[in-house]
């Protein structure tokens, strides 16, 4: 771990003294204790000489105590991901997530009122889940008000309970345009409440791509939720202006025209299957999902 710290040191340079030292990719506090301590005693030191400006990690939201954030503090922790995965407590049983819902609200409270940076995940298209609960989780999550938040759409992995599940038919994942058109959803939802989504989707690996078996991914999930957005905004425009055919100028953020074009030019293509033909101009006075319409042809 001391290598890696010293790598990223080397290749951050004074970056390091904003950035923070990630414990992730399984529940933290919840390892063995002293194996916890050592990794936290060989960290804490870049935080208390100022070379790194925080530790992050994430963990269970049952494996929050005042103990346990007795000694992050301690040892300079700042920010604390929980993976709440869902606020639906049958759907948290059904996935043997061993938490309640309640659980993610009574860490939360601790990790408030110890002044740490919460962090909160969400998974949608989990077993027994469906749209009305994903969009219900979302509303219990921002109400505890985190100061980020990742969502995962399921992804069905090898070798595991939920691919029994998948491969008897019982369970049925999410298709990969009900996902989109979800996490587009949720994705402003957060937003709008001045929650940043700070991830979208899984991070794309060689042991992610050999290992799935179902579910949705995609290396590029978040700009396809993002073109999303700026689709139904436009045909709400449309809507609103009562065009149903012709050459349309749409007026978008410079930094949104790949975003408002799709993957592979999608949005376009789709526009034209309605008889609408796009084209995409840039005005930097715009928003990152705003649309204007001028020059109807």
């Amino acid at each position: 771990m001391l290598e890696a710290i010293e790598i990223a040191r080397k290749s951050l340079g004074e970056k390091t003294r904003k950035a923070e030292i990630a414990f992730f990719g399984g529940s933290f506090t919840a390892i063995d204790r002293d194996y916890m301590l050592e990794l936290l005693g060989a960290a804490s030191p870049f935080v208390k000489n100022g070379e790194f400006y925080g530790i992050r990690l994430s963990t269970r939201p049952d494996a929050i105590n005042r103990e346990i954030l007795d000694i992050l503090k301690e040892h300079g922790v700042t920010s604390i991901e929980l993976g709440a995965q869902s606020m639906d407590d049958r759907v948290l049983m059904l996935n043997k997530r061993g938490h309640t819902s309640e659980d993610v609200i009574r860490a939360c409270g601790l990790i408030h009122e110890y002044n740490f940076e919460l962090g909160l995940q969400m998974m949608t298209g989990l077993y027994g889940s469906d749209r009305d609960t994903d969009i219900a989780t979302a509303e219990r999550l921002a109400e505890l008000k985190p100061a980020t938040v990742r969502i995962y759409p399921t992804v069905v992995m090898k070798n595991t309970e939920l691919y029994d599940l998948y491969m008897s038919g019982a369970y049925n994942p999410q298709e990969l345009d009900a996902a989109v058109s979800l996490c587009a959803e949720l994705l402003i939802y957060f937003e709008e409440r001045n929650i940043p989504v700070i991830r979208l989707g899984l991070h794309d690996s060689p042991s992610l791509r050999e290992g799935m078996a179902g579910g949705v991914f995609h290396p590029s999930f978040r700009e396809l939720c993002e073109s999303r957005i700026m689709y139904n905004e436009a045909i709400m425009l449309l809507n609103k202006s009562g065009i149903t055919g012709g050459t349309v100028d749409f007026f978008v953020n410079p930094g949104s025209v790949s975003k408002f074009t799709g993957n592979k030019r999608s949005n376009i293509k789709m526009l034209a299957d309605i008889g609408i033909n796009a084209m995409v101009k840039q005005d930097g006075r715009l928003g990152r999902y705003e649309i204007k319409i001028k020059d109807i042809r």
